[in-house]
């Protein structure tokens, strides 16, 4: 089985010192397993890059090799994103008190029947409430 992989813990796996065995072993899947992402996650993981670039917190030589690594892995862009937005989307970020970015990964592990990967506590919430598996932790 494969899994919905969100922004947040895609980028806790490439800042340094927010790596955990947790997201190790989730990295280790993804590598076996493959995951699935909605198509705003390489706009979401690009901008962090980048501001990890200003703030310091990475160089652009580490931001060149994260997006390789991640380019390496079996990352399933799902192009079905857009036609759930303005109903599933926007109502379970209603429900739930999220963005809609966010609610677009509940979205789509709801949709997929898979478990989500994040760290973001909200989305975590919602995702217990939607009785969907989390992962990353």
């Amino acid at each position: 089985m494969s899994l919905v992989l969100d922004g947040s813990a895609t980028l806790g796996w490439f800042y340094p010192g927010e790596a955990t065995p947790a997201l190790n072993e989730l990295f280790d899947r993804v590598v076996v397993q493959g995951a699935f992402v909605p198509e705003l996650w390489k706009i979401e993981v690009a901008n962090s890059l980048c501001q990890g670039i200003r703030r310091r917190r990475i160089t652009a030589s580490d931001r060149a090799e994260a997006l390789a690594d991640l380019d390496a892995l079996s990352i399933s862009v799902d192009r079905q994103t857009g036609k759930h937005v303005w109903l599933e989307t926007i109502s379970l970020a209603d429900k739930h008190n999220l963005t809609v970015y966010d609610a677009t990964y509940l979205e789509l592990a709801l949709r997929l029947a898979l478990p989500l990967a994040t760290l973001d506590d909200e989305l975590r919430q919602a995702a217990q409430q939607e009785s969907v598996p989390l992962l990353g932790m």
